[in-house]
């Protein structure tokens, strides 16, 4: 059977859209909103929903994804009831989604276990935030997770050498940062994703998929004009911190025209 996420490319190529890309922490604030919020998404129109494992040492997250973590594990959840989540997503819908978490939980569960359980839960793909793929491969324990695509991330300081070496070993999509810094950090995307995204399809035609500083419609539409996919995080898990007794609903109605910007579609109403 084909990767969701590959499918959902192929399906978009074909209808000359871009992709959407959501980012919510996993359980934030708790099990049963997160589900929500996840379905909400989905309903809205995201194309890939990436869930974000929490975890207690967030090192490349900005405070609004770290508080989102901070929640999620106050009430209770863990990288178990994180595949949970996506079973019971599973149960009704067919977004796909890529986990995005660091190494650390991960390994604790048992590498090629969480691989092999989150891929049979209804996982599609993998960010591995702090580990390098160079440096999986010379672990034989790190080397054999199979089930989930390993996406790559490549960042506007990463050396020409190595932007080639990432890409031409991804997988499902590339995660192009629009600037550095943390997640949720102030700043508009950089004016140069054009030539960033140019410079990396010399050497894939894996999808590129731009995130980082996107806060507004007209700021994903821009990035849509260049990348194949728009990914908004931040600015998304703002909206539980600021709404947590309606989330599912907040979430829905700031991102739905987001989603409409990205596409160059008229936006489709809550209620609709």
């Amino acid at each position: 059977m084909q990767n969701r996420i590959d499918s959902t490319f192929a399906r978009l190529r074909e209808t000359q859209q871009k992709a959407f890309v959501a980012y919510v922490a996993a359980g934030d604030p708790d099990f049963e909103t997160s589900l929500e919020i996840i379905k909400s998404l989905a309903d809205a129109g995201a194309d890939i929903i990436e869930l974000g494992l929490p975890f207690s040492d967030p090192l490349a997250d900005g405070i609004v994804n770290q508080m989102a973590a901070e929640r999620a594990l106050k009430s209770g959840m863990s990288t178990a009831r994180s595949i949970e989540l996506i079973r019971r997503f599973r149960e009704t819908h067919q977004t796909p989604i890529v986990l995005f978490t660091y190494l650390n939980p991960i390994f604790t569960y048992g590498f090629e276990a969480f691989h092999h359980d989150a891929a049979a839960a209804g996982a599609d793909g993998i960010l591995l935030l702090d580990l390098p793929p160079d440096e999986a491969a010379l672990n034989k324990d790190l080397a054999i997770g199979a089930g989930l695509k390993h996406i790559r991330l490549i960042a506007p300081t990463t050396p020409p050498e190595r932007v080639k070496i990432l890409a031409q070993s991804s997988e499902g999509f590339i995660y192009l940062l629009s600037r550095t810094g943390v997640t949720g950090s102030h700043g508009a995307p950089s004016a140069n994703i054009g030539a960033q995204v140019a410079a990396i399809r010399e050497f894939t035609d894996t999808p590129i998929c731009v995130g980082f500083g996107i806060t507004t419609p007209e700021q994903a539409a821009e990035v849509a004009q260049s990348a194949d996919g728009v990914i908004v995080g931040s600015a998304i898990v703002k909206q539980v911190e600021l709404h947590p007794d309606n989330a599912a609903q907040a979430v829905r109605d700031f991102t739905a025209p987001l989603i409409a910007a990205a596409k160059c579609v008229p936006a489709v109403s809550a209620a609709d």
